[in-house]
């Protein structure tokens, strides 16, 4: 995903940068089957019954978002690098997804809101997880979730958002998350994995 931890236009190139080689990660291009319907399986878990409104922040080329559209959902897709986006839309054809341009801390959707927020390792590199948390969850609807998948990466210099912090950040929301851990299922990533990788589903 691409992370907005700032607006800069140094920040959006770097990312315009990577958007031709970012599918080449397997959890980010899902390109192998095996590790396509992985994360198929988990977003038929995290997911409510469709048609549902699902809101992809930091979508980066799509990959997800197009997941849930195949399964049936009507999803919008925010992201803050062009050239992620064009991928996302290239990719998109015949499904029910649009793509903006955006920050994932403040979206460009206006008073819309929407039955699932989608975000897949991007709150950890925001400068302000708590306010991008407390956004999130007023695009909610009544009985909607926030699906966030996070992590902690690196054994030098470890960056992420351990599943005990995020827990924390959502107490005062109310939010009550199931932690589902993920590091135990290379199919997701496409290799073995060591360091914390997990999934939160918060129903409100």
């Amino acid at each position: 995903m691409t992370y907005e931890s700032d607006v800069t236009d140094t920040h959006r190139v770097d990312w315009d940068a990577e958007a031709a080689r970012f599918d080449a990660e397997p959890d980010h291009g899902l390109r192998d089957p095996r590790v396509r319907d992985a994360w198929a399986g988990r977003l038929r878990t995290w997911l409510p019954e469709p048609p549902a409104d699902l809101l992809d922040l930091g979508c980066g080329t799509g990959s997800l978002a197009l997941l849930a559209a195949d399964q049936g959902h009507r999803v919008t897709g925010v992201d803050l690098s062009p050239a992620m986006l064009e991928r996302a839309r290239a990719k998109s054809a015949g499904r029910d997804a649009v793509f903006l341009t955006g920050d994932a801390s403040a979206p460009p959707v206006g008073e819309r809101r929407f039955d699932v927020v989608l975000v897949r390792h991007v709150l950890w590199a925001l400068p302000d997880p708590g306010a991008a948390l407390r956004r999130w969850r007023e695009l909610l609807r009544p009985g909607g979730r926030l699906v966030l998948v996070e992590g902690v990466w690196g054994s030098v210099t470890p960056v992420g958002v351990s599943a005990v912090r995020l827990t924390a950040l959502l107490a005062p929301l109310a939010g009550r998350p199931r932690i589902e851990p993920l590091s135990a299922d290379p199919l997701l990533w496409g290799k073995e994995v060591t360091d914390e990788r997990y999934a939160a589903v918060v129903e409100f």
